[in-house]
């Protein structure tokens, strides 16, 4: 049976620079394609369209309605309601985040990191020679931004601080999103900025480590080796298993995996890692006395 593609949804301009939400959703149709063995010329003879409007969809260039996404699953044999569900809510949100502000002046990879902050349900990171970004306090981001080579000009240094500090608002929103941090001791004793800057920091930490939806976990020296050490992992959870993703914080740029087999191996790492940290009570007693250090 032939399903014409709406005259609406045929006619949407493609998009010359789709964001990493728009890219993975069309990475997620591809493969409920591909699972059902399907070419795109095959799908589209199915819905009676033509390959490249199922090519342009699946690069994330064109949008879809959710009724659409319904019908495609049909076709694709995709009996995961909740699967379906998630995708339709993820093509039905059109609304511009205050992350596109941000559009001419930052790179685009960061963007992407904020509007996956934005749409999770729950995020986990591990670093061990940094504070996380939703955790740091302007002066901390600023010292680490003046270290970025080639070397940032002071305005763009602002720009940067100011969307680092507003993409904690998951955190500090009226449903905010549950937050687990694993920081390395390492971590915790860098004094970027000097002394001050790290007392304020450490303080900061310990701040945002009372609240209800935000745990700190500290990997002490004497843990010793610990799994993913020397990584920097941010994983967020979507609305289900499939969309979660990875973010890895590389020098030239964040990189993002979402392959099943790497979220699982991530999924591991973490779950060893929070288990080899102190406890919570632990980490917050750990870090008043790195405080009286200083």
């Amino acid at each position: 049976m032939w399903v014409t593609w709406s005259i609406k949804e045929a006619g949407k301009p493609v998009r010359s620079n789709p964001t990493g939400r728009q890219l993975r959703f069309g990475a997620e149709l591809r493969k409920l394609r591909e699972r059902a063995g399907l070419t795109a010329t095959e799908a589209g003879q199915l819905l009676g369209v033509k390959q490249n409007q199922i090519s342009n969809t699946e690069a994330g260039r064109v949008g879809v309605s959710p009724e659409r996404v319904r019908t495609l699953a049909r076709h694709y044999k995709c009996a995961d309601a909740a699967l379906i569900e998630a995708l339709s809510v993820m093509t039905a949100d059109r609304t511009r985040g205050w992350w596109e502000e941000y559009r001419e002046i930052l790179p685009a990879a960061l963007l992407d990191l904020a509007e996956v902050e934005h749409h999770a349900r729950r995020l986990r990171t591990a670093i061990t020679v940094h504070i996380p970004g939703l955790l740091q306090t302007p002066d901390h981001a600023r010292e680490l931004f003046r270290q970025v080579v080639p070397e940032l000009s002071p305005p763009d240094i602002e720009h940067r601080v100011s969307f680092r500090i507003k993409r904690q608002t998951v955190l500090f929103k009226d449903s905010p999103t549950p937050y687990l941090a694993i920081v390395h001791e390492a971590a915790l004793r860098m004094q970027f900025g000097g002394a001050g800057v790290a007392k304020g920091q450490l303080r900061h930490l310990l701040d945002m480590s009372e609240r209800e939806h935000v745990t700190l976990k500290v990997l002490p020296f004497a843990a010793g080796s610990f799994p993913g050490s020397g990584q920097s992992i941010f994983y967020s959870n979507g609305p289900v298993p499939q969309l979660d993703a990875v973010h890895l914080d590389q020098s030239h740029g964040p990189v993002f995996l979402d392959a099943e087999a790497q979220l699982q191996m991530y999924r591991v790492l973490l779950d060893r890692m929070e288990r080899v940290a102190l406890t919570p009570e632990l980490s917050r007693d750990f870090i008043l006395n790195l405080l009286g250090d200083l």
